[in-house]
């Protein structure tokens, strides 16, 4: 059984377990964000390459419960396990973590059945980075989008320029709803940045509209024609 411990939560500080290519963005953005990071990793090349960048750096081998104690670990609220190589380190760091009372801890899993293990060893969140990044990449390409998000299996973020379809006639936010089944929800124009779309605007082609809605929706919408 796990010893769970009640302690305040801090989001400003968050320990970063390996530093692979995700582990290492992730705490080189969080550092960039003003988030105090605690990097640890068992490879010497990869904590120096990093030093520079992150708040805290640590060479242990974090399947080692006296190795995160003395490294501080347990002090920390919020914790990244982004060790993917691996998989037994990731799911032994992962069952450290939550033995320790860690409340909020994030994992990469590299399977469905090795992410269905660190949510049962006390992964309170799972991500699947290379797999979400191709799922993102093939929406993008077959939808002409310029960016997009699956939020939940029932809504989806994106932007794109406007299809050709919608262009010629005045906007109506309750037409287009209708329509598409998707919600404009800003609209940028050259270089003014995002503004709130108004009902009777004229959308121009080089405009940037970012629209919510259900997925097959936001990728119907956004395929030129």
């Amino acid at each position: 059984m796990f010893t769970q411990h009640r302690r305040a939560a801090d989001h400003s500080r968050v320990a970063v377990v390996g530093l692979g290519r995700f582990g290492t963005s992730l705490a080189r953005t969080l550092t960039e964000r003003g988030v105090e990071v605690l990097a640890l990793d068992t490879d010497a090349k990869r904590i120096q390459a990093v030093a520079d960048d992150i708040t805290h750096t640590v060479i242990a081998d974090t399947t080692d419960e006296e190795a995160l104690r003395q490294a501080g670990v347990p002090d920390f609220t919020h914790a990244v396990v982004a060790i993917g190589s691996d998989i037994e380190a990731s799911i032994l760091t992962t069952t450290l973590l939550a033995e320790f009372g860690i409340p909020d801890i994030w994992a990469k899993a590299v399977t469905a059945t090795h992410g269905r293990i660190l949510s049962r060893v006390g992964a309170t969140h799972v991500v699947f980075p290379e797999a979400e990044m191709g799922r993102r990449v093939g929406n993008m390409v077959t939808a002409s989008l310029l960016d997009y998000s699956q939020v939940d299996d029932d809504l989806a973020l994106a932007r794109s320029h406007p299809p050709a379809r919608i262009l010629g006639r005045p906007f109506s936010a309750a037409a287009l709803e209708e329509r598409e089944g998707v919600r404009l929800v800003v609209v940028k124009r050259g270089t003014t940045g995002y503004t709130t779309p108004a009902d009777g605007m004229h959308l121009d082609p080089a405009d940037v509209l970012v629209v919510c809605g259900p997925p097959d929706r936001v990728r119907k919408f956004s395929t030129l024609q």
